[in-house]
Parts: structure tokens; C-alpha cells; sequence
């Protein structure tokens, strides 16, 4: 359905969108920090914890606006809340976890970084695609909104209906013409003569 496309859509864009600006943004707090060559070259433990501090913070305000359009999708498609939730809460354990990669890994060393971790995303993943996919509310749908505007059938019955009322309510009749005036007499020109006998009698 077209409304529920646009709602994926939107969610696809958004999460894309945040997904990219965080990885940006961590790659400025690890150069901001201590540079990736420090990054490479220094020991687990505390010289890193500058770095793993800003990585978490900035991991936990994107996962709060991730949780927040996932909210809306949520809502509008009248999702699970659990799902929600789980979604949420898997999330900032990811950027906590990945915070302490970040202050403990041992770079060349393969088992110095939890399995865990990927199996967690791929669950994360999992869930943000169930909220992708929800079916959207009943009465967003956009064919019942555009059966309105149907013009070929039959009328509603409630046009119908105001249609029949009014046909069947009788013309006020119109007031009928005035009668024609009846034009006065033609006077004769001069003046008029007086009526009755003259001097001379008849």
C-alpha cells in the first residue's frame, strides 16, 4: 500500500542517515582524542578512556534519536511495543559494548574482540527490520481514502438521498405578470373645447 511504503521510506532514509552520521562522528571523537595512529600504537587500558568515553556518549545520543523514529514508525504502523523496547534497549548494549572494545582491543590479536558483539548486531538488525516492515494502521490505507473520489459509480446513498429531497420540493411559483396597462386616449392638440351647447344653440 502507498502509505505504508512512504512510512518504510521514511524510516529506511532516517536510519540510514543517522547511521552514516554516526559513524562520522566517532571517527572525529577518535581523532579528536588520540588519533588512529595513537589509536594503533597505544596499550588497552586507561589511555584510551578519553576516547571510549566520547565514542559512548555519541553512540548513546544516536541510539536515543534511532529510538525515536523507531517510535514514530512503531506508532503509526501499530507496532509492538516490546519490539520497541528491545530494539532500544539491544542498542545502547551495543554502544556499550562498543565503547569497551574500543578501550580494551588489542589490535593484530583477532580474539582480543567478543564474538558476542556480532551476533548482538545481527539481532539489533533483526529487530529494526520487523519495525521496517510492520503493516501500517487500518484507515491509513490510501485506496480507501481515494474510493471518495470515485466519480463512475453510483452516487453515496446520503447523496442520493439529497437528491431526492430535493426534487421532490415544489417550485415556488414565480408571481405572475402584471397586466398590461391600457394606454390613455390621445388628446387633440389645442386646447380642448368646453362641454355643452355654444351661444348659437344647437
Amino acid at each position: 500500500m502507498f502509505a505504508s511504503n512512504i512510512g518504510r521510506l521514511r524510516f529506511f532514509l532516517y536510519s540510514l542517515g543517522l547511521a552514516v552520521a554516526e559513524t562520522v562522528v566517532i571517527l572525529i571523537c577518535i581523532v579528536g582524542t588520540i588519533g588512529f595512529e595513537g589509536l594503533l600504537n597505544s596499550a588497552p587500558g586507561p589511555s584510551r578512556q578519553g576516547m571510549a568515553g566520547a565514542v559512548l556518549v555519541t553512540s548513546l545520543i544516536f541510539v536515543a534519536l534511532r529510538g525515536n523514529i523507531a517510535s514514530r514508525r512503531t506508532r503509526d504502523a501499530n507496532g509492538r511495543r516490546w519490539i520497541l523496547w528491545a530494539y532500544i534497549a539491544l542498542s545502547a548494549v551495543y554502544a556499550l559494548l562498543q565503547a569497551g572494545v574500543l578501550l580494551v582491543v588489542k589490535f593484530g590479536d583477532p580474539q582480543s574482540i567478543p564474538g558476542g558483539l556480532n551476533l548482538l548486531a545481527f539481532s539489533i538488525f533483526g529487530l529494526w527490520c520487523t519495525i521496517l516492515w510492520a503493516k501500517p494502521v487500518a484507515g491509513s490505507n490510501i485506496d480507501e481514502l481515494t474510493d471518495v473520489f470515485d466519480f463512475d459509480g453510483p452516487l453515496p446513498a446520503p447523496a442520493r438521498a439529497g437528491r431526492t429531497v430535493t426534487a421532490s420540493v415544489p417550485a415556488t411559483p414565480r408571481p405572475a405578470a402584471s397586466a398590461a396597462r391600457v394606454p390613455p386616449a390621445p388628446q387633440p392638440f389645442g386646447r380642448p373645447r368646453p362641454a355643452g351647447f355654444g351661444k348659437r344653440g344647437i
